[in-house]
């Protein structure tokens, strides 16, 4: 079974986030929009399916990193999220919520062996 077939996001806390879009914007060209910028990329040989991976800068109060203490999550996209998440609980793997589906996928949270909360995400491509 695949399991992570790439990166979906990284997500980091700043004190602010809207000056640090500015900032990447007019110094690296970022091409910003509500939720930081959005890296698009073809999926192998096949040109016509595209892919994306999220540059997100959070408020350095956010909450939602939460149990974790790091300033930073990453979300890997994966594929089968139902059947990941039963296999990971088997391993024993601390799974922090249910299966939320939204218009671009599902997604869940997990914890890795040193706390690090990340997001796994299956995309709806």
């Amino acid at each position: 079974m695949k399991r992570v077939t790439g990166i979906g996001g990284i997500f980091f806390k700043c004190k602010d986030p809207e000056k640090i879009k500015e900032w990447y914007k007019a110094h690296l060209g970022f091409d910003m929009n509500p939720y930081g910028a959005k890296f698009e990329w073809q999926q192998g040989a096949d040109a016509t399916t595209k892919g994306y991976t999220l540059w997100s800068p959070f408020s350095d109060k956010t909450k939602y990193f939460e149990p974790s203490s790091r300033d930073f999550m990453i979300n890997y996209r994966v594929e089968n999220l139902e059947a990941l998440v039963e296999e990971l609980k088997k391993d024993g793997v601390t799974v922090l919520d249910n299966i939320e589906t939204y218009e671009y996928g599902k997604f869940v949270h997990i914890l890795d062996v040193e706390g690090n909360k990340i997001e796994l995400w299956e995309p709806k491509d």
